[in-house]
Order: C-alpha cells, then structure tokens, then sequence
C-alpha cells in the first residue's frame, strides 16, 4: 500500500510470540484397523477385565453383556469384533472425526478462517499491546485485525492472548498473513515491535473449460466443470449469467417418469457431486441473442459457481467473461433458409422457403437465384425443378422478402443441399452461396 512505513523490527529475543493455527472442519475418520469400535473402548481398555484391574465393579460385564465382544458364561475377547454385523460396518467408519494435522490446502472461493494465539514466554508482564493481523497478495493488503483504538492491556507473565481473523479468498498465488504486536515489557519504557510472518499459497478448486460452437442459426454453449481438490464437490449452483444482449436456455438431459412425477423434487433437489481429483460435469446452454437491437461485442457472460464439500464447508467462484470464438459480422445480403419440409420423397419435387435479408438503408436487387454448378455435377443428388434461375424483385432498404425454391431429389438418404447462389443482376455481383445444409430422403 502506497505510503505505508511499518516500524522496523526490535532486535534481540521477544517476550511474545504468535502462534497460528488454521480453522478447518474436520474430516470422518476411516478406520483401516480390523476390530470394530465400541462406545465402551473409550473409558477402558482392553486389559478392563483382567487379573491386574481388580477395581472393576461386578455388575459392569452385565451391563455391557449384549454388546458383540462379550460372550455369555464367558471370558471377555474381541473376538466378535472381527464379524460384519451391519452393512455399515464395511465402511470402515469408526464414528470419530479427524481433525487436520497440517495446515492444508487452500482454495480459491473459500472462507480462510484461523486461530491467532499471542503468548507471553517471559516471566514478567507485558502492557499496552497494539496487535494487527493482515492479508498480504501481490494487488492488494487486507487488514483482517487492529486493536490501535483498543489496545490490550496486559498479558501476564505466561499468559496469552487468542483471537479468529477470517477471509474470503479472492486471488491466487502467494498469500502471507502478517502478524504483528507493539508493546512493553518489564520495566522498560522503550515500545517494542514483532513481526511474524505466515506464508501460503491459494491454489485453483476447479476449472471451467468451455466450447462455443455454432449450428446454422444457433449458438450453443458448452461448459466442463472439472475438480482439482482432493474432495468430492456439491455443486449447490451453477449459474450462467449472460450478457445484456444474450438469452441463456440450460439444456438438460431428460429425467426418470419417477422423478419427474415426484412433488418434492423442488424440494429436495439432490446436488450435483464432482468426484475428486479430476471428476467433471458437462452443462449445455442455448444461447439467443434478444430480438431487438444488434449484439455488440463477443462477450456471452459468466458463470456463478457454489458448491460445498463433504462436510458442508462453502466456497464460491465467479469466471471471467466467456467470449464467443465464433464470432462472423453479418453481411449486408444474405441468403437464409426458413423452413424445409418434414418428409420428402425420391424423385418428388419439394420447395425450400428462404429468406432474403437487406441489412443496408439502400435499395438493392433485381437478382437471380440458382444452384451453382461449379462443382462435379455427379455429386449433386438435389437439383432444381423447373427454371434453372428465380428472379426476385427489388429490395427496400432493412427489408427482406421470403420465397420458395422448388427442388427435387434424387437419390435416398441423407442428402446435401449446397451451391445456391445470389446474383444481383444490375451490380452483376455474386455473393457468397449459401451455406450447405442436410435433407433426409424416403423411398416412399
């Protein structure tokens, strides 16, 4: 931060000492052992019964007379604990919760919370102690604590001083929280500074691959979600917000009968899990631009992403804008198909209806319409009906007029309609052919 001077680091050993401890939720502790956990194990141990623990009432083993590692009229063993009783026992979950013995990674979009200590090792007081906790990256600094208005004020000899600093997670790279106290100690009226310095490192939960691909007149949207944590991800949202000038459709794949007729399925919406270490999940979206006004620029919007991982933990994330690399200017003329007949016939005549678009303020036409024959005549297997060219009127600027093109297959099969071109007879101007499209052709 521009102009920021802190004071320069006392010399010598310090009465105080930070110590930092990062708050994670715990994880569900798999027990690779054989024998099974009982509640009973955790006031005594294996030797409760034994000559050497005479101090055991004699009504405990009818107490506990039921459980599977006792035997009736019998000595006590842990025999039966090897047995699968309950299909839970398989898991190998013992019931106890593990808590993080390392730091941990830390990610993107997340909640970094953590436990401060401040400890006095000395043998004597210290006073007036100004503490401040912050977030260091290569943008910006963030103060997470300063106790200048409300110093603390004192810790005794032996004695500490605890407090939880939390963070939203908003950049990657290198983080460094920097922990620092002002104070006096023992009869000295000089201020004493420590600096301590924590450093880690924010690294990328998920990534967000996507396609844009164009098909005719349609703009579809492809999204992989991939998961590069060692935990599996709910994703509570995934939401694409699109741009001023963009509609998004999601596109989903058809649900069960069983589903789709359930009254809760509002309700108890079942999360989306991403397998960890690589899993991914596709999302597909419709995108239409908005019938009025003309789209500007090549942005089509952004993804909103929530997600929680086994235990509940949140996280947030927000892509960058996603640009569509498809992106053709439209032409001041230009050919369009409508609409194409849903059954046709071999050797049966059938009209295409197109459109012709007049994007320009000015006049234009007459033209000509016809199959260009540039190409092998062999491989085209749809032909005109009739007059080999159609002759269009004139055109009023921002205008279009619809017609229809009468044509005939033949051959069976999937057929390419290609070749149709425009020629503006005054200008003698060809514009570019239509582009190809597929028909379907029945026998009969």
């Amino acid at each position: 931060m521009a102009g920021y001077n802190p004071p320069i680091a006392t010399p010598g050993q310090h009465s105080l000492a930070f110590r930092v401890m990062r708050l994670s939720r715990p994880s569900m502790h798999a027990d690779e052992a054989v024998l099974r956990l009982h509640s009973a194990d955790l006031f005594a141990g294996e030797d409760l019964f034994s000559d050497a623990n005479p101090g055991v009432p004699p009504n405990l083993l009818d107490l506990i007379s039921d459980d599977s590692g006792f035997a009736e009229d019998s000595e006590f063993d842990f025999r039966k604990r090897l047995f699968i009783e309950d299909p839970t026992d398989a898991m190998g979950l013992s019931g106890l919760l593990l808590l993080p013995q390392a730091f941990g990674a830390i990610y993107l979009g997340e909640n970094f919370c953590s436990y401060i200590s401040i400890n006095n090792s000395s043998s004597y007081e210290v006073r007036d102690v100004i503490i401040k906790a912050e977030i260091q990256t290569e943008k910006q600094r963030i103060m997470l604590l300063d106790t200048t208005k409300s110093p603390v004020e004192s810790i005794r000899a032996g004695g500490r001083y605890d407090f939880i600093v939390e963070h939203d997670v908003k950049e990657l790279g290198a983080h460094t929280l920097v922990c620092t106290a002002l104070y006096n100690d023992g009869d000295s009226t000089e201020r004493k500074y420590l600096p301590q310095f924590f450093k880690f490192v924010v690294a990328n939960p998920l990534s967000v691959r996507t396609k844009v691909r164009t098909v005719k007149e349609s703009t579809f949207l492809e999204a992989c979600i991939e998961n590069h944590t060692k935990s599996n991800l709910y994703m509570d949202q995934v939401d694409f917000e699109p741009a001023p000038h963009w509609t998004a459709i999601r596109l989903d794949a058809d649900e069960h009968s069983s589903f789709k007729n359930s009254k809760t399925k509002d309700i108890f919406k079942q999360p989306v899990m991403v397998r960890a270490s690589g899993g991914i999940f596709n999302h597909l979206y419709l995108m239409k631009p908005h019938e009025l006004g003309e789209i500007k620029g090549d942005i089509l919007g952004k993804f909103q992403i929530t997600w929680r991982n086994n235990l509940g933990e949140p996280g947030r994330l927000q892509t960058q804008n996603i640009h569509s690399n498809t992106t053709t200017p439209k032409k001041d003329v230009e050919l369009l198909v409508v609409q194409i007949p849903a059954k046709i016939i071999l050797e049966q005549p059938f009209s295409v209806n197109l459109c012709l678009v007049n994007r320009t303020e000015r006049t234009v036409g007459p033209f000509e319409v016809y199959i260009s024959h540039s190409g092998s005549s062999e491989d085209k297997h749809v032909l005109l009906n009739g007059l080999q060219k159609l002759y269009l009127p004139l055109v009023e600027g921002s205008d279009s007029i619809k017609f229809d093109l009468n044509v005939v297959a033949t051959q069976v099969g999937v057929q390419k309609i290609s070749g149709i071109t425009l020629h503006a007879v005054q200008e003698k101007n060809i514009y570019d052919p239509l582009l190809d499209f597929e028909i379907f052709v029945d026998a009969e």
